[in-house]
C-alpha cells in the first residue's frame, strides 16, 4: 500500500510519536470541555494553523468527536481553494502520521469520484496542505482503528453537493462517519494585506467581535450557503468550501445541533499586529 508521509511533522506539530502523545494529553489536561448533554457528536469545525498556536482548539473538537459511537470512517474536508478551484481528493494508499499511518477509505472516494471531477492526488503526487495534515495525529490518537477520507472543496456551490452525496453515501455503504471540516478565520495585518480596522487594539476587537462573530454565527446556525457568502464577503474564512461541506454532511447524517466549544486567535499566544482567528465547533444529534 503507496503511504504518503507527513510534510510538516517536525515543524507545525512535534515528529515524534513520544512528542505527538505529550501534546495531545497536555492538550486534554488543560483544553476543552466536552458538552455534557447526551447527544451524539456527528461532525465538527477545527482550525490548521501549527499546534503551538490552534492544537488545543483541533485535538478538542475531535476529542470530542471520537465520544460518538465506533466510526469506521472520519472524511476530512479542507484546502485552501478560491470560488473556481477544482475538486481534490486521495483516493487510495495510506497517510502516514508520528503514531502510524491512516489508510484511505477506497470505498467511499471509489463511489465519489465516480460522480464527480476530482483532481486525485497519491502518496506520491499532491500539493502539501496544512489543513488536513495538521489533523490527522489527532484523529490517529483518539480514533486509531479509522479510516479517512481527505477531501478538498472550493467555497462554490460543489461543496455543497459532495457534501451531501457524503453524507448518502454513509447510509447506501452502511457505514458509520464522522465530518470535519477545516478552516481558520481571519487573518489580519499587513502580512495578510488585511486592515480595515488598522492596526491595534481596535482592530483585535473587531476581528473577535465583528468579523469572525458573524462567520462562527452561520457556522453555529448550520447554514452552508451564508458560510460560503459571508467568507467572501467578508474574507473572515479561509477555507469555507470545507465548512460548508461539512455542516452538509453534518446535517445529512442527523446533525440538528451545535456547539461553539472554543474561540481564540493568535495573538493570544503571541501578541502582533499580524493574528489568525481560530474556532472549533461541534455538531451533534439526539441519540
Amino acid at each position: 500500500m503507496a503511504v504518503r508521509k507527513p510534510d510538516l511533522a517536525g515543524s507545525w506539530y512535534p515528529g515524534s510519536a513520544s512528542d505527538c502523545i505529550r501534546a495531545i494529553e497536555e492538550f486534554s489536561r488543560n483544553g476543552i470541555s466536552c458538552p455534557d448533554t447526551g447527544r451524539r457528536p456527528i461532525g465538527g469545525i477545527v482550525p490548521h494553523a501549527g499546534w503551538y498556536y490552534s492544537g488545543k482548539i483541533a485535538s478538542g473538537v475531535i476529542r470530542c468527536l471520537s465520544k460518538a459511537p465506533k466510526a469506521e470512517t472520519v472524511v476530512v474536508f479542507g484546502r485552501h481553494l478560491h470560488p473556481s478551484s477544482r475538486n481534490y481528493i486521495m483516493k487510495e494508499g495510506s497517510w502516514s502520521t508520528p503514531l502510524g499511518p491512516l489508510d484511505i477509505d477506497l470505498e467511499l472516494a471509489e463511489r465519489l469520484t465516480a460522480e464527480f471531477l476530482f483532481e486525485v492526488e497519491t502518496a506520491s503526487r499532491y500539493e502539501p496542505d496544512n489543513t488536513i495534515e495538521i489533523q490527522l495525529p489527532f484523529i490517529k490518537y483518539f480514533l486509531p482503528e479509522v479510516r479517512i477520507l481527505p477531501i478538498g472543496v472550493p467555497p462554490a456551490p460543489i461543496a455543497l453537493k459532495i457534501g451531501e452525496r457524503v453524507g448518502e453515501l454513509a447510509e447506501e455503504l452502511g457505514k458509520s462517519l464522522l465530518v470535519l471540516g477545516s478552516t481558520d478565520l481571519t487573518h489580519y495585518g499587513y502580512n495578510y494585506g488585511f486592515t480595515p480596522r488598522g492596526i491595534g487594539e481596535k482592530a483585535l476587537e473587531w476581528v473577535k467581535n465583528s468579523n469572525d462573530k458573524m462567520i462562527i454565527d452561520r457556522m453555529l446556525e448550520m447554514d452552508a450557503e451564508k458560510v460560503i457568502h459571508e467568507s467572501l464577503k467578508n474574507h473572515n474564512a479561509c477555507c469555507a468550501g470545507a465548512v460548508a461541506a461539512a455542516i452538509t454532511a453534518s446535517r445529512r447524517l442527523g446533525a440538528d445541533h451545535s456547539d461553539l466549544l472554543a474561540y481564540a486567535t493568535s495573538y493570544d499566544i503571541r501578541p502582533d499586529s499580524n493574528f489568525v482567528g481560530y474556532a472549533g465547533i461541534l455538531y451533534s444529534s439526539v441519540e
